[in-house]
């Protein structure tokens, strides 16, 4: 099962949310799926954004290298790990910026192994929010840190494949690779 990733970075001690940070750092990170960018605040990882998708680096983002952001190099080797069937779970702080109701749904994503697959029925049924599908599919789509918080990971109602932030070729290579399906 993967171990639930620190979302409480997010927030404040007194469970208000917490201020986004003043500067905002990206790194190109390099996959089979195609380049990414991987944005943090210096304290936690904020956004991954595929370059196909994007066009770019995000905005109001500094660039940096290899070495200038300690957990951006943590970032891009636990994912290089991940490509190569090495790693199953992220270690990683994140601070994704959402509703609670996202959030919710967010964490549920977190409880789903790797190689498996939920529906967003069921994904909804375990937020206990049962009539809730649609919005559970809007708060996926919405997930800032995709890969390392599995948004890719739910299905439609007969398995099909639905919408995906890298779109759904890139969808269907995530799951083939949890599944020993394809080495990427």
């Amino acid at each position: 099962m993967t171990a639930p990733l620190d979302m409480t970075a997010s927030f404040d001690g007194d469970g208000s949310p917490r201020e986004p940070a003043a500067s905002l750092y990206a790194r190109r990170v390099p996959s089979p799926i195609g380049e990414l960018f991987v944005v943090s605040d210096g304290t936690a990882i904020t956004e991954i954004h595929f370059e196909s998708h994007h066009g770019g680096a995000p905005p109001n983002c500094a660039e940096v290298d290899v070495g200038a952001v300690e957990l951006l190099d943590r970032a891009a080797e636990q994912l290089a790990e991940y490509f190569a069937g090495e790693r199953r779970d992220f270690d990683l702080p994140v601070a994704p910026r959402g509703t609670d109701f996202q959030h919710r749904a967010w964490a549920q994503l977190l409880e789903i192994p790797y190689g498996e697959t939920l529906t967003y029925g069921e994904q909804a049924r375990r937020i206990d929010a049962p009539t809730a599908s649609r919005a559970v599919g809007a708060a996926n789509g919405a997930n800032p840190i995709p890969i390392v918080i599995p948004c890719h990971r739910v299905v439609g109602a007969n398995g099909s494949l639905t919408g995906y932030a890298g779109g759904v070729d890139v969808k269907r290579a995530l799951l083939d690779l949890e599944r020993g399906q394809l080495s990427l």
